[in-house]
């Protein structure tokens, strides 16, 4: 049984068509890329897959339940897809922690030693306001990852990093899929989906296709 399957979704908004009778099979344990122009809809994909929003005809499903009907959003997924709104006023730890106490899974340290993973500063005083871009996506990138999510739903991870950042979150995920983790991401970087992705599909023509 596939981990999560997208079975003859269409999804209109505003009488524009996203996706018509798409199909989409995602195995656990594999890093899959979504590629296609801005607009072609890569991040409605991501946000039906999460339950964020649900298709006009069609189901999705996840570990075998549909979400929608019983199950609201799926369970252990961590998830990067509009940028995540934080307390400006407070330190990326200090925004952690306030994530982290929603489900009271991780202790101070597990967020300290994920904020060093993605090249942050878990001692450091300064603001999330005055974060540039870069610190900002790796603190999105630490929420998506502290508790350990089995499943990674990625919008553009490497937005605005440089490029010793860019490596060091291409090694994590490529440790991550070993740890028998699963990874949707998209990048307009085509060398981020050739070096990490098993699979490929290209949004096309209102539904996914198949390019590696």
């Amino acid at each position: 049984m596939p981990h999560i399957q997208l079975n003859q979704v269409s999804k209109s908004f505003k009488g524009v068509t996203i996706f018509e009778n798409m199909n989409f099979a995602v195995e656990k344990g594999k890093i899959y890329g979504i590629i296609g122009p801005n607009g072609s809809g890569k991040s409605v994909l991501f946000k039906l897959i999460c339950g964020f929003i649900f298709p006009d005809h069609g189901s999705v499903i996840v570990d075998g339940e549909e979400l929608g009907t019983n199950k609201r959003f799926p369970n252990n997924f961590g998830i990067i897809i509009d940028r995540p709104g934080y307390i400006a006023g407070k330190t990326g730890f200090d925004n952690l922690k306030a994530l982290a106490l929603i489900r009271n899974k991780i202790n101070d340290d597990k967020i300290k030693k994920t904020m060093k993973m993605v090249g942050l500063n878990p001692e450091s005083t300064q603001k999330v306001k005055h974060y540039s871009l870069g610190m900002k996506q790796k603190l999105a990138l630490a929420q998506a990852i502290m508790e350990d999510q089995q499943t990674l739903i990625l919008d553009e991870p490497f937005n605005a990093l440089d490029a010793e950042s860019v490596e060091n979150i291409r090694n994590l995920l490529r440790k991550f899929k070993q740890e028998g983790r699963t990874i949707l991401l998209t990048s307009h970087n085509q060398e981020d989906i050739d070096i990490l992705c098993d699979e490929v599909y290209r949004i096309n023509h209102f539904k996914l296709e198949k390019v590696k």
